[in-house]
């Protein structure tokens, strides 16, 4: 089955239900507990920094232990899953020394996902197996200076991040289904992924459905460079998206009013994936299975979401649980939005609706 035709099934398949996508690689990697020497493998077992915790390098020292949880998410029932590949960019790479390898990690990655996805398929006819290349927000940002003495100061140039995406998504583009700019606190840096998705896509003449999920980072309902969930939509509108949603930062319990608020206004399908919970004392995440799945099917009958998963916490046994508690429910519909002037900066700016 080529992409074309995997997306037209999936597409079907999202007008009578709500589809799910994974849960967190990152938690998943975690409960390994991979020492130094598995993360470096033979080809980088001299390299002279730590590497422990560059998740994305195991797409090329452990890409067994990769494919293994993709397996597992699919076992448990998600419809599309996700490449480990959140920091597979020159500018996160740097952090490890690593800028050069970044568009091979990121190809691995999605090389990965894709082989998991088709053997899948092969074995399970009427599962949908779909793929999404994770570009995740980068260590530096545009909007925020890290100098607080200097506001104006930026570590990295829109040219810079752009380019970085585009290596990033050119590496993946052969492999996935989707695109998938997440975990979005920095519009401007988003921007710079939508433009270098743009190009990657014009370039290699392979267009595939963008999907982007954002973050808001606390209650104040804001993302870090300070937008509304409303004003986060249309700077990012014109992209004209698959899906946009939120992921990250928040419970479901604690999300759940901010996708209200975006499922209003936004004229394509929604995606949510928080966290299983806020995190404890210790930064670990306590909410169960039942818990996040009781939320989610919750907001799934109030028409608030077309897909959802799980973010920081959840694994396996947690979307096993979404899949069970979304049988039987329908999607949220997608309503047009009249046409108007639409702008934002912090705040949204309407008129003519």
């Amino acid at each position: 089955m080529n992409r074309e035709q995997r997306l037209q099934q999936f597409e079907t398949y999202l007008q009578s239900n709500v589809g799910v996508i994974d849960g967190a690689m990152g938690t998943s990697i975690q409960q390994l507990k991979l020492s130094e020497a598995e993360f470096r493998g033979d080809r980088l077992a001299d390299w002279p920094t730590l590497l422990q915790g560059n998740n994305d390098l195991l797409n090329l020292t452990r890409p067994d232990a990769i494919r293994q949880i993709h397996q597992s998410f699919f076992r448990a029932g998600a419809d599309l899953i996700e490449t480990n590949t959140f920091n597979a960019t020159s500018i996160s790479q740097m952090d490890y020394g690593l800028q050069e390898l970044a568009p091979e990690i990121a190809e691995a990655g999605a090389r990965i996902a894709r082989e998991v996805a088709d053997e899948w398929q092969q074995l399970h006819q009427k599962r949908h197996t779909m793929v999404a290349g994770a570009m995740g927000p980068l260590s530096k940002t545009l909007s925020l200076s890290p100098k607080v003495e200097d506001p104006g100061f930026r570590e990295v140039t829109f040219a810079q991040v752009q380019k970085a995406y585009f290596d990033q998504a050119r590496a993946m583009l052969p492999f996935v289904d989707f695109l998938i700019i997440e975990t979005v606190f920095d519009t401007l840096n988003a921007k710079a992924a939508i433009v270098a998705v743009q190009e990657a896509m014009s370039e290699t003449n392979m267009k595939i459905p963008l999907i982007i999920s954002g973050t808001i980072t606390d209650s104040s309902g804001r993302t870090l460079s300070g937008q509304t969930t409303e004003a986060f939509w249309i700077s990012i509108a014109h992209a004209k998206p698959w899906a946009v949603g939120l992921n990250c930062a928040l419970g479901a319990k604690e999300m759940r009013p901010h996708i209200a608020d975006i499922a209003r206004i936004a004229d394509c399908r929604i995606i949510a994936f928080p966290n299983a919970g806020l995190p404890n004392e210790f930064g670990e995440y306590d909410e169960t299975p039942d818990t996040t799945s009781k939320h989610l099917s919750e907001w799934a009958r109030d028409g608030l979401v077309n897909l959802v998963g799980g973010c920081c916490g959840t694994n396996e046994q947690h979307i096993e649980a979404i899949v069970d508690a979304l049988a039987d429910i329908t999607p949220r519909k997608m309503i047009p939005q009249p046409i108007a002037l639409r702008l934002s900066g912090l705040e949204p700016f309407s008129l003519g609706n």
